[in-house]
């Protein structure tokens, strides 16, 4: 009679995710060749050879890891990242387990919009570079004139048991937008080797790359002021800066308005008459029907869509320090719209804003979007950036003038925009377009709608004074 059958002590198997390598198979194979071959062949040699190679994969194989590598990105520390500057970043790598990870083989993907110049492995608050020259060890540099990255490449390091080393990266953000880090990955070797992890994939992280500001300056007057408080001087009575002229006194005024002199001299009490402080709301309309250029970052070519985000930042940026309203609106099938609104938080705003705008070439008329009026005021200036490259562009412009509104219309086409190099019909057709745009903006023009090329300072500053003037002048048209 037999008893039950004890099962045999064995090694616990690898976790899911863990397999073995070449190495352990062509181990187990020369050691098992040799073995067979001396037992049957009669040669001592021959198992004394291959007991070293048994011993040594049993020895490595004493503590098997169950845990996967643990991957995370982290962006670095700091205040709000602007075009040209700084941008840190990291690529963690934790080890879980209770066994050390000999080899960790570390990649990440990171925009071409975010040029890394540098690139590290730290652990315990020590950064750890190679020379230039190293490609697949602990880090890399590469100098800070080329626009080639560092990230595009794996890096090679170990981890101990319950450490964490990060992969520090460290360049310039070329571009603003939203720009990803990752998504990166992680392989890991252990075991002398013997065993290998499947590739741990983790979600890459976004680096909000704010648009430049450029300087820009406006000391003409807004056409219209509707608020109730702000910088602008209006026509009406009440408290502000402005000098209006010296009236009597009357019920509701002030002790400290009063004029001593003119009053000491007409044996009556006057008082000096100020006009109102108003703001003004400004709304910036954002053509995203077409793109021309190509965009060469921060220090090289603008395209379409880089001058229309940069000027509209600038103009958020010196109306909201003025005091006044803004607005955003765009001019295309989504129609994305920001509330008018004044302070620091909006144009914080203004700039996340800024991040999603994107082109969206459609057939869609985007007319009944765009002209509701509950997103255009009567009295609101209406900064239309454009490039004129649609011919909706310039009816939707001839269209707000006839409906009353004040209107500049801002030329965002880049002026270096490159004519064709093929001999022939595309240069002449090259040309043509050009002189069909030309038409069109003189057209816009003898319609009323100011066309400014953006610049920088003072841009808008002679085609304000225009529309000023005309805000004073009698009008026609309904609205």
């Amino acid at each position: 009679m037999t008893g039950p059958t004890v099962p045999m002590a064995t090694e616990p198997e690898p976790a899911a995710g863990w397999a073995p390598t070449r190495a352990l198979g062509r181990a187990v194979l020369l050691a098992g060749l040799l073995l067979v071959a001396g037992v049957l062949l009669g040669r001592v040699d021959l198992i004394v050879l291959a007991a070293p190679l048994a011993l040594g994969t049993a020895y490595a194989l004493r503590r098997r890891p169950t845990a996967l590598p643990q991957v995370w990105v982290t962006q670095g520390e700091g205040g709000p990242l602007v075009e040209g500057g700084d941008v840190t970043a990291a690529v963690s790598v934790g080890n879980p387990d209770t066994v050390d990870y000999d080899l960790v083989v570390v990649r990440s993907r990171v925009s071409p919009w975010l040029r890394i110049v540098r690139a590290g492995f730290a652990r315990n608050d020590a950064v750890e570079d190679a020379p230039p020259s190293t490609t697949a060890a602990t880090g890399a540099t590469v100098p800070a004139n080329t626009r080639r990255s560092v990230a595009d490449r794996p890096f090679v390091t170990s981890v101990p048991t319950g450490a964490v080393v990060d992969l520090e990266l460290a360049g310039n953000a070329l571009r603003w937008g939203r720009h990803p880090v990752g998504p990166a990955g992680a392989r890991v070797a252990t075991a002398g080797g013997l065993l290998v992890s499947r590739a741990v994939i983790t979600e890459p992280v976004r680096v909000r790359v704010y648009p430049r500001t450029e300087p820009f300056e406006a000391v003409e007057a807004m056409p219209r002021a509707a608020g109730l408080v702000g910088a602008h001087h209006s026509r009406r009575p009440g408290e502000g800066g402005e000098l209006a002229g010296v009236r009597r006194f009357g019920p509701g005024d002030r002790l400290r308005r009063i004029d001593w002199r003119v009053s000491l001299r007409a044996r009556q009490l006057h008082v000096a008459a100020t006009l109102s402080d108003r703001d003004a709301e400004v709304v910036v309309l954002l053509d995203v029907l077409a793109e021309a250029g190509r965009s060469g970052g921060v220090s090289g070519a603008a395209s379409v869509l880089d001058t229309t985000v940069r000027a509209t930042a600038a103009i958020a940026e010196h109306y909201l320090h003025r005091g006044d309203r803004v607005s955003l609106l765009e001019y295309g099938p989504a129609a994305r719209r920001l509330r008018p609104a004044a302070g620091r938080r909006q144009y914080l705003t203004v700039l996340e804003w800024l991040l999603d705008v994107r082109v969206h070439p459609s057939s869609h008329e985007p007319y009944d979007q765009v002209f509701g009026p509950q997103l255009l005021s009567s009295d609101a200036l209406v900064v239309v950036l454009t490039p004129l490259l649609d011919e909706r562009s310039a009816q939707m412009l001839a269209r707000l003038a006839r409906a009353g509104r004040f209107v500049v219309a801002v030329d965002t086409l880049p002026t270096d925009l490159p004519s064709p190099k093929d001999r022939g019909w595309a240069e002449v057709a090259y040309r043509l377009w050009r002189l069909d745009r030309d038409v069109m903006i003189g057209q816009l023009r003898e319609h009323g709608v100011p066309v400014v090329r953006w610049a920088g300072a003072g841009s808008l500053d002679l085609v304000l004074r225009d529309v000023a003037r005309l805000a004073t002048a009698p009008r026609v048209g309904g609205r």
